[in-house]
């Protein structure tokens, strides 16, 4: 059930009782009670009306309508007057005329409700943390170097070309084009479409999920790139042997310099 606020209550008591002590007034008879004025009782007069009559009907006064009056007049002659009856009321439970339907508390009807955020600012957020890991990653190499000696081989010598002479590891996959491709096609074209890819990829694929299986054609893409290059440095690395010719490492010798 609806809780009725206080000030309410108070007001239709006040109401209700000023409207019983017009109503019946302690030095008049009840028959020449005044109705209460409506401003008054600070209730609309037809309300009140209606409540009366609503009282009475529930009270079972109107068992004798007081609306029919006979008088008799000398040798027996009956005269009646009917005065009009009021037209039947709607009332509630228990005779109540007026109902509160609801009370809507007072507040803000604005939805101050946050919305959850599932994305965050680079800065600080994010360098704050790449930075961070930066300086680990200096200081590691820094105090490592300290007590770890570089692989370095002999001082290369100008008269001698080592066989064979293969290029760092992450640059293997580049001299493996090299050897099949003309240097204009191995070295800038393939790489440059290869570069060009990846740059439209994000404008190829516009979703916007992080999830990795929703994601399926850059992620398809991505790991063709790394497959393909990867191939290219482990047969440079292990299946290239003097004069980088082809040869089989579990034939020969594994010809890998570090």
């Amino acid at each position: 059930m609806t809780e009725i606020p206080e000030h309410l209550r108070k007001r239709a008591e006040e109401a209700r009782a000023k409207a019983a002590a017009s109503a019946t007034p302690t030095d008049a008879p009840a028959g020449d009670a005044a109705p209460p004025s409506e401003a008054e009782s600070k209730i609309p007069a037809h309300l009140l009306e209606r409540s009366k009559a609503a009282k009475a009907k529930a009270a079972g006064g109107d068992a004798a309508p007081a609306s029919t009056e006979v008088a008799t007049a000398g040798g027996g002659g009956v005269a009646t007057a009917v005065a009009p009856a009021a037209a039947p009321l709607a009332t509630g439970p228990g005779g109540h005329t007026q109902r509160l339907l609801t009370v809507v508390k007072s507040g803000s009807i604005q939805d101050v409700k946050a919305m959850p955020q599932d994305k965050v600012h680079v800065w600080p957020h994010l360098l704050v943390v790449e930075f961070v890991a930066a300086l680990a990653c200096t200081a590691f190499l820094l105090v490592f170097s300290v007590f770890v000696n570089a692989p370095l081989l002999e001082l290369a010598n100008v008269n001698q070309t080592p066989n064979p002479s293969k290029a760092p590891w992450y640059f293997l996959g580049l001299q493996e084009l090299l050897k099949w491709f003309h240097p204009m096609v191995a070295g800038v074209m393939l790489p440059g479409m290869g570069l060009v890819g990846l740059i439209l990829a994000p404008y190829t694929d516009r979703n916007p999920s992080n999830k990795p299986e929703n994601r399926k054609f850059a992620i398809s893409l991505m790991t063709m790139f790394l497959m393909f290059w990867a191939v290219l440095v482990m047969i440079g690395t292990f299946f290239r042997g003097p004069g980088f010719n082809f040869i089989f490492p579990w034939n020969l010798a594994l010809f890998v310099e570090l």
